[in-house]
């Protein structure tokens, strides 16, 4: 199963050069960007480990693509996405993030049936991945 989070997500692997490009794009925007990894991609897991710093006042988007390759050598197995964030008063929030790399299998998610009080039924979403103890998920 494809992980689809954050934009691009229906589209092939990104090269270095569709990296660069959409990092000049955030950059051009004054965004701050930042590489972050994680085993976990639970679509409510939003605290993925940084790689590095957050890239401020970077007019360089080479160094974006730098900083992935330097994650993917210690982290090639998980996933990994790039974030920009825009800092402007009224928005100071996330404005682009896409995956650059992931794991050789993706195992998916599962629904999860909970019974509880009454006649209630609750659904949630676990991932496969949790099976495994962090650090030993992916290959």
């Amino acid at each position: 199963m494809r992980l689809t989070q954050g934009q691009f997500s229906f589209l092939p692997d990104f090269s270095d050069d569709d990296i660069r490009i959409q990092a000049q794009y955030a950059i051009d925007n004054g965004w701050a960007v930042s590489v972050e990894y994680t085993d976990d991609p639970h679509p409510r897991n939003t605290y993925w480990e940084m790689w590095g710093h957050p890239m401020f006042d970077n007019p360089d988007a080479a160094a974006v693509v730098f900083e992935v390759n330097e994650c993917r050598k210690e982290h090639g197995g998980e996933y990994i996405r790039v974030i920009a964030f825009d800092a402007s008063p009224g928005w100071e929030s996330i404005r682009m993030s896409f995956i650059v790399n992931r794991p050789k299998d993706e195992p998916g998610f599962r629904v999860v049936r909970q019974e509880v009080d009454g006649r209630a039924i609750r659904y949630t979403i676990e991932s496969y991945a949790v099976r495994e103890p962090e650090g030993q998920r992916y290959a």
